[in-house]
């Protein structure tokens, strides 16, 4: 059985990336799309804001280079090619092989993060060139629970993506409501400032959401920021725990209505 995995894994991860290869310069250009953080940080740099929220210069700037790193490897895009996919019948292959078609998916967004890698590099190398000051490595623990905490928030934005990506059964305008919650990611993640800065009761309202545990948690701990770690990561896996059933409820609803059309 675990044999049988790894080789289904195996060939999955192997054929996404050779995919993902033949995309390597619109890859690039996602990586390049995603400098928000080092906007915020040449935005945040002139203001007194940060120091009246306890942050130094140098734990703003590794706190939005983390924040960075962050949102490079836990972009997720499963909501527009589902919608293309759903829409155009290319799903219909898909459910006569047997494999789960979602296992698919999220090993091509493994492999894209694999192909994003060198790009990501590249910009950090050019940050040292122009802002070396910026720049520091992590300890190792905080290295090791960065990575997990950023491969977490990536599983968590998969999963609450692809519960909305399942009303493509639905709707043939699906994707909209994914840009819908584009507004309280940005604001609410601590993408475009340190939560800290916000007001306690935005702060409250923040943490209320699972936005928070996609960047600013993840953020914080690779900054070397002070964070209750073992309760950053139960958050994580709580709303894991939440949008998993949903996804696999929504899933076969999805699927009976998809087979009823024909499909």
């Amino acid at each position: 059985m675990v044999r049988r995995i790894h080789r289904i894994a195996v060939a999955l991860l192997s054929s996404q990336v050779a995919l993902m290869l033949e995309y390597r310069a619109e890859i690039a250009l996602w990586a390049l799309s995603g400098v928000l953080p080092l906007i915020m940080l040449a935005v945040w740099q002139g203001s007194d804001g940060a120091a009246a929220a306890g942050l130094n210069a140098t734990g703003l700037s590794h706190y939005f280079l983390a924040a960075f790193v962050v949102r490079q490897f836990s972009v997720v895009w499963m909501i527009h090619v589902f919608e293309e996919d759903t829409l155009q019948g290319k799903l219909s292959p898909q459910l006569l092989q047997p494999l789960q078609p979602l296992w698919r998916y999220l090993a091509a967004h493994i492999a894209e993060q694999f192909t994003r890698l060198p790009f990501v590099a590249l910009m950090l190398g050019g940050i040292a060139l122009v802002q070396p000051e910026l720049l520091w490595w992590p300890n190792p623990g905080a290295l090791i629970l960065g990575i997990a905490a950023i491969q977490a928030a990536f599983i968590l934005r998969f999963l609450l993506q692809s519960v909305i990506a399942m009303l493509c059964f639905w709707s043939e305008r699906a994707a909209a409501l994914d840009r819908l919650l584009l507004i309280p990611y940005l604001f609410l993640s601590g993408l475009v400032a340190p939560l800290q800065t916000y007001p306690a009761a935005i702060q409250k309202l923040a943490w209320l959401t699972p936005f928070p545990s996609m960047v600013a948690f993840p953020a914080a701990l690779l900054a070397g920021e002070p964070v209750a770690i073992g309760e950053g990561f139960l958050q994580l896996g709580l709303w894991c725990l939440l949008f998993y059933p949903l996804l696999m409820l929504l899933w076969r609803a999805g699927i009976r209505r998809y087979g009823a059309m024909g499909a």
